[in-house]
């Protein structure tokens, strides 16, 4: 047997020693280069090696369930993950902040406090007398309204449709068709007074 062989198990195909090893590298980063490298394989090839390995069918399926396991054990699925960019994405942040006071609203709801990314509160002292610097900083909402928009796929076609120009599909600028100039109808005549000095 070789290294890249598949050992069978029964019906169920399994990834050989070196492949499993790769599989538990990928879910550490989730970088096919990377874990090549860390599972044994040449570093020269590692990119080349790492893209191989993930389209392997045996691969491709032990990761999948690693992943679902994962999922499973931490209870981080998708939709839960939909549900806090949403929240980061729609928060309305005068709900959450007294921006006369730079405190946070007593009646902000848990969803809306969840938006909050850090508090800052500064105090400094000096001759005239002390002042307290706050800051309230909230989690990036353009950020996560791109995240949403990817994933719902409204930025498919953006751009005239350049296919393989990923950094120009996704700055979230909607190319709109050129407008044509107004023009007035034959018959349109005009409220100014003709100029006649």
């Amino acid at each position: 047997m070789r290294e890249g062989d598949t050992v069978m198990y029964g019906k169920k195909r399994q990834p050989n020693e070196k492949q499993q090893r790769f599989v538990d590298e990928y879910l550490v980063d989730l970088n096919a280069t990377q874990a090549a490298i860390r599972a044994g394989y040449s570093a020269n090839r590692a990119s080349e090696i790492g893209h191989q390995l993930l389209h392997k069918t045996t691969v491709a399926a032990a990761i999948a369930r690693a992943m679902a396991e994962r999922s499973r054990r931490t209870g981080i699925i998708a939709d839960r993950v939909l549900q806090e960019l949403a929240r980061v994405a729609f928060c309305n942040p005068y709900d959450v902040i007294d921006f006369d006071k730079v405190t946070v609203r007593p009646d902000a709801t848990e969803d809306d406090r969840r938006c909050i990314a850090g508090i800052k509160l500064k105090t400094m002292i000096s001759a005239n007398g002390d002042m307290t610097e706050r800051e309230i900083k909230m989690c990036d909402k353009l950020k996560a309204l791109d995240m949403l928009a990817k994933h719902l796929g409204l930025y498919e076609g953006v751009g005239g449709g350049m296919d393989g120009d990923d950094e120009k599909k996704q700055t979230g600028v909607v190319l709109l068709p050129p407008v044509q100039p107004l023009t007035p109808p034959a018959d349109y005549e005009s409220e100014e007074e003709p100029d006649v000095s």
